[in-house]
């Protein structure tokens, strides 16, 4: 005889996901055999639970009642394959589109990393502005985030100091609970997460007074990252483990952090190359001299300015630009020479000017 899973979980037929999910862990706190509950009852809740909290299968429970085969004679949660639309050279076609996600889970192909991952921290990622001179030597900055860190109560356990960490009942600490698949290929098992244990394989025999049994709560968090030298705007640098914790002593997350780099006053960046421009006076230029130039270390070095040097030439000083993101070597620093006129002279500078004039200058 078909059993009726609305009765069995208590909801009406227009129940809500959330109100499932809400009778089912009800019934489950009252019915879990470590509580002193009844194993048989249990077993036909989750049974029901598993049917229900899918959308697919519940639409198919729904159409067909006693007809669905949601579950083998075992009573292991199982598949119908009808929502593949598996109706050969009839009006509709296989929807292989889901095909090798599906078989990626029969056989077991990712279980094993979603595992692992199932209790990883968030990573996270934050955008930085720095000032160019920070990217001449590297730079230490602190960053303030709010982030989930290891609950200062439990240690990450999720469980009051004074409490065990027990073996899910559920899926006996596999973390995964077994449904058979029905394809056109054939049954195939199918693990899932365990809806009792998330997936973790254990649960707080009393969740932590703090953090709920998660292991962690949100705060604000300090944490000192290195800006390596030469880096430049868009560049991405990873921080292993500096992310938000994961539940319940789960590995961290990794922060991610977007480098911009402050456009500088005086100098143009190009790679890693230094751009500046340097006004000089006419009789520098004519004569010839030695200029003061601008580096970024915020010293000052002695250019030589040949005579008859023109307005606009450029050049070049020697690895006095940004370093090399690699760490080896320096770009170079390009200098603009432009010949500066004044807007106001003296009456004798103007005599003098006067008289080159007359001498065809």
């Amino acid at each position: 005889m078909s059993k009726d899973y609305y009765q069995i979980l208590g909801v009406s037929k227009t129940a809500s996901s959330k109100e499932i999910k809400k009778a089912y862990y009800k019934l489950a706190h009252k019915y879990h055999p470590d509580k002193g509950g009844d194993e048989k009852k249990m077993k036909e809740i989750n049974e029901a639970y598993q049917v229900l909290s899918d959308k697919e299968k519940k639409a198919q429970y729904d159409r067909f009642g006693q007809a669905f085969e949601g579950y083998s004679d075992k009573g292991q949660p199982g598949f119908d394959f009808g929502s593949m639309r598996g109706n050969f050279g009839g009006e509709n076609e296989f929807d292989f589109g889901n095909l090798g996600e599906v078989l990626e889970e029969l056989f077991g192909f990712r279980a094993q990393e979603r595992k692992q991952d199932l209790r990883r921290g968030r990573d996270i990622r934050v955008d930085m502005e720095i000032l160019l001179e920070d990217s001449l030597n590297g730079e230490e900055k602190k960053i303030s985030l709010e982030k989930m860190i290891i609950c200062p109560r439990c240690q990450g356990s999720g469980a009051e100091p004074s409490s065990k960490i027990k073996e899910c009942f559920t899926c006996r600490g596999a973390g995964q609970v077994q449904q058979i698949k029905k394809t056109f290929l054939g049954s195939f098992t199918k693990y899932v997460t365990c809806p009792e244990c998330g997936g973790e394989g254990n649960i707080p025999e009393k969740p932590c007074n703090v953090c709920h049994g998660e292991g962690r709560i949100k705060s604000e968090q300090t944490i000192k990252i290195f800006i390596p030298a030469g880096i430049d705007t868009n560049q991405i640098i990873k921080f292993k483990d500096k992310g938000e914790m994961g539940r319940r002593s789960g590995k961290p997350g990794d922060l991610y952090v977007r480098i911009f780099v402050k456009p500088h006053p005086i100098f143009k960046r190009k790679g890693d190359d230094l751009y500046v421009s340097i006004p000089i006076s006419f009789s520098q230029a004519v004569l010839g001299d030695e200029v003061e130039i601008p580096i970024l270390e915020g010293k000052k070095i002695l250019l030589s300015v040949t005579s008859g040097t023109e307005s606009g030439k450029i050049l070049k000083i020697s690895k006095k630009g940004m370093p090399h993101f690699s760490g080896f070597g320096r770009g170079h620093l390009y200098v603009k020479l432009i010949i500066e006129t004044p807007k106001k002279i003296t009456k004798k500078q103007k005599e003098l000017l006067e008289k080159l004039r007359e001498e065809g200058m």
